[in-house]
């Protein structure tokens, strides 16, 4: 699936590769814009980690023109009277600014090297909210972030990854040259397809699969929220079958009059018997005093 991804970026697409200190991701970050120039894709990337030498170091020089490298790693707070880019100007404005003079809008791939240092310096909701707008805003054809889950609390990880298409957790494996890329994947249908796979990136940034984990390619769908029933394990039935529905249906209650019946109560029919009441003295009923004959 590793591959798949890397290949193939779908249109509207986000993709989040999440490492920690114990396995840096940003060759595997190298290696999709690498696989995205060979493409010949239009990369704008945001970079507030590594200088751009570095980050160009390896890439394809045949199409490294199509690169076009903003500098956050100097001076990203600002401090500088002409800073190149300050995290504080993370903003959907700005960003379509600086895409402005690319030619093709629709073959566009913004690479934010890292989505750590602007959550960092912005609150989430505002981040997700702003990367959201991105997505939106029809000018980038797909997104591409690294992200340090052990710099940030884990329901901000989460908050940031649920709004991702593809999120690639990659974590150190049994070799020292190996890695493993634990995929997740979602469709528009909705449908997940999770994956793990031991991967390799050699110095020309190509990656290789090595073999895939025991528990690897299984799709399934979002898991639904579970509902106790309160009927199972009864020792009686509280359901009825059909036989017993269409009885119950048919069956008259009680309470419940049908008009021939209610006809028959309502009207006086000849010979029909009355009950005649004279009260005595014994029943002299006080309406200002309903319990004088109670003697209290």
């Amino acid at each position: 699936m590793l591959l798949d991804i890397m290949q193939v970026t779908e249109g509207g697409g986000f993709v989040i590769i999440q490492d920690s200190v114990d396995c840096c991701g940003r060759q595997l970050l190298k290696s999709f814009i690498n696989a995205a120039l060979k493409r010949e894709e239009i990369i704008h990337v945001l970079g507030f980690e590594v200088c751009e030498d570095e980050l160009r170091a390896g890439l394809d020089s045949r199409g490294i023109q199509r690169l076009y490298f903003h500098d956050g790693f100097t001076d990203p707070l600002g401090w500088t009277e002409c800073p190149a880019l300050t995290v504080h100007q993370f903003t959907p404005q700005e960003i379509s600014a600086r895409l402005g003079h690319s030619e093709q809008p629709k073959s566009v791939m913004l690479v934010i090297d890292s989505l750590s240092w602007i959550l960092r310096h912005h609150p989430p909701a505002v981040v997700c909210q702003r990367l959201q707008e991105l997505r939106r805003g029809g000018a980038l054809k797909s997104i591409l972030a690294l992200l340090h889950s052990d710099m940030h609390q884990q329901g901000i990880v989460g908050s940031v990854c649920h709004l991702a298409t593809v999120v690639i957790s990659v974590s150190p494996g049994t070799g020292a040259k190996h890695a493993v890329a634990k995929t997740t994947r979602r469709t528009k249908s909705g449908r997940v397809t999770r994956e793990e796979e031991y991967f390799t990136v050699s110095e020309d940034l190509t990656v290789t699969i090595e073999a895939q984990t025991i528990h690897s390619g299984k799709a399934q769908a979002e898991p639904e929220e579970f509902e106790a029933d309160p009927a199972a394990n009864l020792t009686f039935n509280l359901r009825l079958s059909e036989v017993e529905r269409e009885a119950k249906e048919k069956l008259s209650l009680p309470f419940v009059f049908s008009q021939e019946k209610k006809s028959a109560l309502l009207h006086h029919r000849p010979g029909a018997g009355r009950i005649l009441y004279e009260p005595d003295a014994n029943d002299d009923f006080d309406q200002e005093d309903p319990d004088d004959d109670l003697n209290v």
